[in-house]
């Protein structure tokens, strides 16, 4: 008998919902969709998601065991404030592990990888250009986490997912910057460096531009950015 063609079906989702619940609200911190100090409680995120509280409670205390937000007293959740040591701290460790990241993941890029970094690249520019700091910072971590997922190294890219949960969301803050005019970001903006760099195979000099990436973002909004004071609670 001769074998049938396949029909072209999409895989069924097998997924725990726990875990599609804990994905959905990790990627919107790391890509900046939730603003800090923004109150989160279980039964709003699950009615928002379709959900019950069951899965949204799981993955908000995940997220907590991360740093990622805080509890309060009434049992809500809250992303934690960003004083100027704590941010000063996260950016340091991310110029770390980033531009490792990058330098491993020359290796692992393929042309369909490079490729789609050049889409993300032209998106982060159309999103500066259209004023929409949703869409700049979505594509900003895509764009980013395109490169690190190929570095090869498991432990690297959660150390560098957990560095994001905390930090994303403060990069809201670039949206109210540059005289509320976002095509100024595009001054701190590498990324089509980057891919060039990535297509010539030369991770050093990719990693580089994405330390400098990094490091004049971080400058900006250490200086322009708004901060809330006092110390950060001991771990």
């Amino acid at each position: 008998m001769t074998p049938q063609p396949p029909l072209g079906l999409h895989p069924i989702e097998t997924q725990p919902l726990h875990e599609q619940v804990y994905e959905r609200l990790r990627l919107a911190l790391m890509a900046g969709q939730i603003e800090p100090g923004r109150k989160l409680t279980s039964r709003k995120l699950a009615r928002e998601l379709g959900t019950s509280d069951m899965p949204v409670r799981s993955a908000l205390l995940r997220l907590q065991a991360l740093r990622a937000l805080d509890q309060l007293a009434n049992g809500s959740m809250i992303l934690p404030a960003m004083t100027r040591d704590r941010f000063a701290d996260l950016m340091a460790t991310r110029l770390v592990c980033e531009p490792a990241a990058t330098r491993l993941a020359v290796a692992g890029m393929t042309r369909a990888h490079l490729l789609r970094l050049r889409q993300i690249a032209v998106a982060l520019t159309a999103a500066a250009e259209d004023q929409d700091i949703d869409a700049y910072l979505r594509a900003n971590h895509d764009f980013k986490f395109g490169i690190y997922a190929a570095c090869g190294s498991p432990s690297l890219l959660f150390l560098i997912e957990t560095l994001w949960l905390q930090v994303g969301p403060f990069l809201r803050q670039f949206g109210g910057q540059f005289d509320n005019d976002l095509r100024g970001i595009l001054a701190l903006d590498y990324h089509d460096e980057i891919v060039k760099r990535l297509e010539d195979n030369d991770g050093e000099a990719a990693a580089d531009l994405l330390a400098r990436d990094i490091r004049e973002g971080f400058a900006f909004l250490m200086e322009s950015g708004s901060f809330e004071e006092g110390a950060d609670p001991a771990p």
